[in-house]
């Protein structure tokens, strides 16, 4: 049967679906004044044209409301404008829903990138055990964060996924019903919710998506690549940071982190409790009902009696269930074998952890804890300590000895950073090792900052601590040091000692948002390439297994866009044992937020990794001389974000024209938009989040292309062009880096500041974006050979489009409402401009899908 293009299958069930149901939608009274439907068409109408003849957003709302509104004073104003968010806000819920149901249909399932493909390639190749072989090394694992990009409430999803099925199915009434019940529910949380809050949150995802997607991607892998066999490693685990990422935020304590690892084991001994009682029905044999009816009982008191009691331990589970096993094969012609197997294998992924509660907290708060140690006298270590070169320190670490308790310390920072440690004990007591085995030292800067850290657990009481002391490297300096902080660890008798008895394994984290924002889109991607490689090769010489764990979110400017492309470049100077990175906020919803979206991007991934080993094509393998122009791209990048950024007019420009200050105003999450809290704004306090978020709200994504056109451009003017054309042709890696940019390109609209170029204080800083913008489309279509911005991606360009036209008017509004409030600060009305403002913010995000 022929298979319509990708673009066809995605107009029929997205694009014309949207179209009939929209219809229906605006055309449902949800207020007293049932006339917003109907006005909301015209004024996207204005909206679209006003733009085409360079009127401002305050040209466009005037126009309008003279047109189509009698007698409008400001309130009436103001009022219909919050309404047509109102309804803006709920077609984006539309959209996502019908993309969401369309999903199977629209992307081929099982074509490349699968885990059949996987498969089937290693069957035509005749590599079935040497897969097997790497996959019992080889794992990915998927870290979900609390950095606040979504903002849809929990009454909001669950409507989310009921229209998703009422729309996979066609049910038009139920469809009807759920767009009423969508246009009576509340779209805005009152109140900041705190990190537990954050934790529930993103546990519906782990239940009700991650449970059961990777319950049957591994009884896949078990059937058709080991053969029955079991699988003894996790090749699919799950990380989380809500309750355990301190790293600026003072509201997430110990008492939150124990809240949420109880949590988390509660949940998943649940998902256990479900799918026994599932096993109970089909397995009424003699022998084995006993045996169901007691895990049931077990796991129902520890569930849902217990008080942080656990009546059942992980090892007496699994013995039970591989005794289940052993019956029905001898006795019962290993009759629903597949079913045990698969929750066998559950077990062994999510043991009773689900996910493991990863800790987090800055260098600079361990500085600051660790004079206090220091200093207190308690300690015995070199009493110049401080006056040490860093090369004694580390030799004084490696002998420090004594006992910390955290009553020992009066200082909040102290006590909850040692409080820190004594959790994770705790943690690992009661959900296993893996429940919370690894911390993070952000902004790691020297060898130092993680023997201190190291230090500090040995103090506790842990002297062979069961933990992984990961650094985070992050700017573009500390990045192009990572590998000599590296090697000074493993050179260090204490430290390679500690790595001895975590199976000689080290994880190194790498931040995209940070270094983007410090060092520009091309000097980031780059600099975490040449880490990585670096120390690759420094790892390989020490005899230590590394392991990179990357920092990802959204959008391109912060490693985001198609990251599977990224994993299958990295060719074989780069360590591959694991893929490890973070999902966030619409990341989680909008590439694993259903059953079907989960599966496929948690096999490309697995893909990315296999691809990478057996069918990474030489070509991945960039030679000196790729090297040597990726560099010069990089150093001209990094020259004009450097330049961009050092401008006087840089931080004014996002505090007065964007929605940067509106952040902290929005109750979407519980970590405060800037590290101090200081009044005067310093752009290394600046989270990667709110900058990269205020560039999307404004449509200029400055930090996902800035300084690319200005690199191209010195290649084109000195007669090179021919070198990165090779070079995008030939090299995986620079192609997706430039793909990714366009996407970032494509999600730009700058008629929408257009008015801004007039303006006395910015004009002339928003006319350099936009050259820059403009060089940078000219020669990205250049080298691609394409007449549009992701041509060569119909049905995603095609998105975008359909997401950019329905949030429009809500764009239109947001800058309406900045414009007049720069022009009216103290107005009658500025309170209910800022609302909008900041109801406006809610909605262009989620339209965006990874806009932050």
């Amino acid at each position: 049967m022929y298979t319509l293009p990708k673009i066809e299958r995605f107009n029929q069930n997205v694009l014309h679906k949207y179209n009939i149901y929209n219809s229906v939608f605006i055309t449902l009274p949800f207020d007293a004044i049932d006339n917003t439907g109907v006005l909301l068409p015209l004024f996207s109408e204005v909206c679209e044209n006003g733009f085409k003849n360079n009127w401002s957003p305050k040209e466009i709302v005037d126009f309008f409301i003279n047109k189509y509104v009698d007698n409008a004073d400001e309130k009436t104003k103001l009022d219909l404008l919050f309404r047509f968010i109102q309804y803006v806000e709920r077609q984006i819920v539309l959209f996502d829903a019908i993309e969401d149901a369309a999903f199977p249909v629209v992307n081929n399932m099982e074509g490349s990138g699968s885990l059949r493909d996987i498969k089937d390639k290693a069957e035509a190749n005749g590599t079935v055990n040497e897969l097997k072989n790497f996959l019992e090394e080889f794992g990915v694992r998927t870290v979900l964060t609390a950095h606040p990009t979504q903002f849809y409430p929990g009454s909001v999803l669950g409507i989310i996924t009921d229209l998703t099925e009422a729309i996979r199915v066609n049910d038009l009434l139920k469809i009807k019903e759920l767009l009423a019940q969508l246009g009576k529910t509340k779209f805005i949380k009152k109140e900041k919710p705190t990190p537990f809050d954050e934790a529930v949150s993103l546990i519906w995802y782990l239940e009700n998506v991650f449970y059961q997607t990777i319950g049957e991607m591994i009884q896949y892998i078990q059937k058709n690549i080991f053969q029955n066999q079991d699988i003894e490693t996790s090749i699919i685990s799950l990380g989380f940071w809500p309750g355990g990422d301190r790293d600026g935020n003072p509201f997430v304590t110990s008492e939150i982190t124990i809240k949420v690892a109880e949590r988390l084991r509660t949940s998943i001994l649940k998902c256990y409790y479900f799918d026994i009682r599932k096993l109970k029905r089909k397995l009424t044999f003699s022998g084995v009902d006993v045996i169901l009816a007691d895990l049931e009982s077990k796991l129902y008191r520890s569930v849902f009696y217990s008080q942080g009691e656990i009546f059942i331990s992980q090892e007496e589970l699994m013995s039970q269930l591989k005794q289940i096993r052993s019956i029905i094969k001898e006795h019962h012609q290993s009759l629903y074998l597949d079913a045990v197997n698969n929750l066998i294998q559950k077990v062994t992924h999510f043991g009773f952890h689900f996910a493991s509660l990863d800790i987090r907290q800055n260098s600079k708060i361990h500085n600051q804890v660790f004079h206090k140690i220091v200093s207190s006298g308690i300690i015995s270590i070199y009493k110049n300590y401080w006056e040490l070169n860093e090369k004694d320190k580390l030799i004084a670490l490696s002998g420090v000895s004594g006992y910390l308790s955290p009553k020992d310390f009066d200082d909040e920072t102290t006590v909850s950073t040692l409080e820190s440690i004594q959790t994770m004990k705790l943690i690992q007591q009661k959900n296993g090792e893996a429940g919370c085995n690894r911390y993070i030292i952000s902004n790691n800067e020297s060898a130092l900052n993680v023997m201190e850290t190291l230090a500090m657990f040995r103090l506790s009481g842990w002297e062979n601590p069961t933990v992984d002391v990961v650094p985070l490297f992050e700017s573009v300096n500390d990045l192009q040091n990572a590998h000599l902080v590296l090697d000074e660890l493993y050179t260090n008798d204490y430290y390679r000692n500690h790595l001895k008895s975590r199976d000689n394994r080290q994880i190194v984290m790498l931040g995209f948002s940070d270094g983007t924002k410090d060092g520009g889109y091309l000097m980031a991607n780059w600099s975490i390439y040449k880490a990585k490689e670096m120390i690759s090769e420094i790892s390989k010489k020490r005899g230590i297994k590394v392991i990179f764990f990357d920092g990802r979110g959204g959008p391109p400017a912060r490693g985001g866009g198609k990251t599977h492309k990224f994993y299958a470049s990295l060719g074989q100077s780069i360590e591959n044992h694991e893929i490890q990175l973070t999902i966030q906020g619409q990341t989680i919803s909008s590439n694993f937020g259903t059953i079907d979206s989960c599966q496929f991007n948690l096999e490309n991934l697995l893909s990315a990794g296999v691809t990478n080993k057996f069918y990474s094509d030489t070509k991945n393998n960039l030679s000196n001389s790729d090297k040597e122009i990726i560099e010069r791209l990089a150093t001209i990048g990094f020259e004009k974000y450097t330049d961009f950024k050092n401008h006087p007019k840089f931080i004014p420009y996002l505090e007065k024209m964007s929605t940067l200050r509106f952040y902290a105003k929005t109750n979407i999450g519980s970590r405060p938009a800037k590290r101090n809290t200081d009044e005067k704004l310093n752009f290394s306090d600046l989270r990667a989040i709110p900058f990269v978020g205020s560039w999307s709200q404004m449509k200029q994504n400055v930090p996902g292309f800035f300084g690319v056109g200005s690199a191209l451009k010195h290649f084109e003017e000195t007669n090179q062009w021919e070198k990165v054309q090779s070079l995008y042709n030939n090299s995986l890696f620079f192609k997706t880096l430039l793909e990714n940019s366009m996407m970032s390109l494509a999600k730009s609209f700058f008629p929408l500041t257009s008015y801004m170029k007039n303006d006395d204080e910015f004009g002339e800083f928003w006319q350099i974006i936009y050259d820059e913008f403009l060089e940078t489309n000219r020669l990205l279509l250049k080298i691609a050979g394409h007449h549009e911005l992701m041509e060569n991606y119909p049905d995603g360009i095609a998105s975008i489009q359909m997401r950019e036209n329905i949030v429009k008017p809500l764009l239109t509004i947001q800058q309406y409402a900045l414009s007049q409030l720069r022009e009216k600060p103290e107005g009658e009305f500025s309170s209910v401009y800022e609302k909008l403002v900041i109801r406006s913010l809610f909605g262009n995000t989620n339209a965006s899908r990874n806009s932050a």
